[in-house]
């Protein structure tokens, strides 16, 4: 059985995606003409989906830990980043990487750059000892990372929040939670979408938080409200 996708028009590249509408504790999921019950919560569900289940079982693939992601609209390398954030997004340990207790943002977001084909330099670079405390600032800090990329714009492109429409899957968002002029978080563009009143909703995922597609706008305006999103586009 094929889980149900999105209005193609309405989504750029990501992950096929099902859209789950919960009326009290049930909703009905229409997939290749079958219908089937789904025990839910009251509230509405927007997941990755995953590979789908045994038809025979009547119950559909749709676990955000083990799903399988649609990339074939990537490229390779992006590809790859995006299959490396949708592996790790929600672990708290790395053998190669370490982990940065309540600030490992950046060090996440570098290492999906690394699986999309980045090079370290004498800037960037992580130690591979393990200790996430030893590597370079512009690896671990959202402000240093910045400053790297603002000297090498080789590397990637300064958007606004108002260039929504440049903004594309693999990109880097950082936040600026109180508009101070620094960056506070780093996480990665995992989908643009354009909604039907040609507004531009953009979703990404990261760590600490751990997240998989949560919306900027909710960042900035029930998380953090008042933040100020930005973006680095990054060359195919």
């Amino acid at each position: 059985m094929t889980p149900p996708t999105d209005d193609p028009t309405r989504r750029t590249v990501l992950v096929r995606r099902r859209r789950v509408v919960a009326i009290a504790a049930a909703a009905l999921l229409v997939a290749g003409g079958t219908t089937i019950a789904l025990t839910l919560g009251q509230q509405a569900a927007q997941t990755p989906v995953a590979a789908a289940a045994d038809p025979a079982s009547g119950v559909d693939g749709g676990d955000t830990t083990e799903g399988e992601l649609d990339t074939s609209s990537l490229s390779p390398a992006v590809a790859a980043q995006l299959e490396y954030a949708y592996a790790y997004w929600n672990d708290t340990q790395s053998d190669e990487f370490g982990y940065l207790d309540e600030n490992d943002c950046v060090n996440f977001a570098s290492q999906t750059l690394l699986a999309r084909g980045w090079e370290t330099d004498d800037e960037w670079w992580y130690d591979e000892s393990g200790d996430p405390y030893s590597s370079s600032e512009a690896w671990r800090s959202s402000t240093a990372l910045m400053d790297y990329l603002e000297e090498h714009p080789e590397r990637a492109t300064a958007l606004t929040d108002d260039q929504r429409d440049q903004v594309k899957v693999g990109d880097l968002v950082q936040f600026d939670w109180d508009d101070s002029g620094d960056r506070d978080h780093t996480a990665v563009v995992t989908a643009v979408i354009t909604e039907s009143d040609g507004s531009i909703t953009v979703e990404y995922a990261g760590h600490t938080d751990a997240t998989w597609d949560r919306s900027v706008d909710m960042a900035i305006t029930e998380l953090h409200p008042g933040g100020v999103a930005y973006y680095w586009s990054i060359p195919e």
